[in-house]
Parts: structure tokens; C-alpha cells; sequence
């Protein structure tokens, strides 16, 4: 999320190149899927393309996103450890719920927001 949310949505917010801008007349259900998968597509681009300026490999353990992921399965492998496999189920649902309250507040601060392009292909300040 960090890494899509401050490299990427923060650069390009308001314009057709950000996945977690709601387009006006979109409903929050169609909105959710394209802000999932192209926030997530988006972040592992960002990253592929810092670690190649650096020589590094996007498998690199210096990724951010495996570095996230990683912390996020051993903290779920930890508290399943802990409490059980039947926890588990109520991990997965809290995660998703929590996600899906960000992406409602996603949509909603930036509902129709749109900036025009200008001459030189860039996009106007917000």
C-alpha cells in the first residue's frame, strides 16, 4: 500500500493513470476490483523500476513489496502459531474488511476528481 499510495496515487491523483481515483458515475463495487488490482500492479512497477536504476533484481530482498508481504505472512503464520487455525479465517476476514474500509474512503475523497492535461502532456497541480 505505501508504496503505490506515496510514489504512485500522490503523483498521479485525479488523473486516468491512477487506480485509486473514483471516476465519476462509477459505483464503489467497480471501482474496488480496478483500485485492488491496479494499486497492486502499480506498486510492484514502482518498485521493479527503483531496483533496476539501483542493478538489483526485482526478487531483490531490498523490495518493499516482498519486504511487506513477507512481514504480513510471519505475522499471520505467528498469530495462527499462537491462536490456532481457526483464527486464521477471522485474520483473513479482518484484513479484507479493513482494506475495503480504506478503499471506501479512496473512493469517496476522490470521487470525479479529474485534472486536465496540459500542452506539454503533463497534468495540471491539484
Amino acid at each position: 500500500f505505501f508504496i503505490e499510495h506515496n510514489r504512485g496515487h500522490h503523483v498521479r491523483v485525479a488523473t486516468p493513470e491512477d487506480p485509486a481515483t473514483s471516476r465519476f458515475g462509477v459505483s464503489f463495487y467497480e471501482f474496488l476490483p480496478r483500485c485492488v488490482y491496479g494499486s497492486i500492479k502499480s506498486a510492484w512497477e514502482i518498485e521493479k523500476q527503483r531496483l533496476q536504476k539501483q542493478g538489483k533484481s526485482v526478487w531483490s530482498i531490498e523490495n518493499d513489496n516482498l519486504q511487506a508481504w513477507a512481514i504480513s505472512v510471519a505475522l499471520f503464520a505467528a498469530m495462527t502459531a499462537w491462536l490456532g487455525w481457526w483464527a486464521l479465517p477471522f485474520m483473513i476476514v479482518q484484513g479484507a474488511y479493513g482494506g475495503s474500509l480504506l478503499e471506501v474512503v479512496n473512493y469517496l475523497e476522490h470521487y470525479g476528481l479529474r485534472r486536465q492535461k496540459k500542452a506539454d502532456g503533463s497534468y495540471e497541480r491539484c
